[in-house]
């Protein structure tokens, strides 16, 4: 994936907020936009949001956390939050790594998720956290 001259420059923290700004958050990427990607599970197929992973310590919401509204299912592993008031989902700790947000990269300031060009996925319908083996 490559990083277009678009893209503010991820090595400074980074704010995103939700649609009707109630919910504002600052963010971290270690890595950058390199973690991008797309989810094919039941929730994030139908949601449709590019994600970027940042260390849980890396994600200071600044406003709005009383807004936040928490949606889980399954396992219930993950924790998925979005603004309870304009629906937009900003982040999940994820349940691949519970130590990681992903941050949905359409919230951040400055960033077009159409600048971050072809954006894999990854099999969240066949999950390895799922198998029971």
């Amino acid at each position: 994936m490559q990083s277009g001259p678009r893209l503010p420059n991820a090595a400074q923290p980074l704010i995103g907020s939700c649609h009707c700004g109630a919910v504002r958050l600052s963010v971290q990427l270690q890595d950058a936009f390199a973690t991008a990607r797309r989810c094919d599970c039941s929730y994030c197929a139908r949601r449709g949001a590019i994600v970027v992973s940042a260390r849980l310590d890396d994600v200071t919401i600044l406003q709005g956390a009383e807004n936040l509204q928490l949606y889980q299912w399954g396992t219930c592993t993950a924790k998925h939050w979005f603004c309870k008031t304009c629906g937009i989902y900003t982040h999940h700790q994820r349940r691949s790594n519970p130590q990681l947000y992903g941050v949905n990269v359409a919230i951040l300031a400055g960033v077009n998720p159409r600048d971050l060009g072809d954006v894999p996925w990854v099999d969240g319908v066949n999950h390895p956290s799922d198998s029971r083996a």
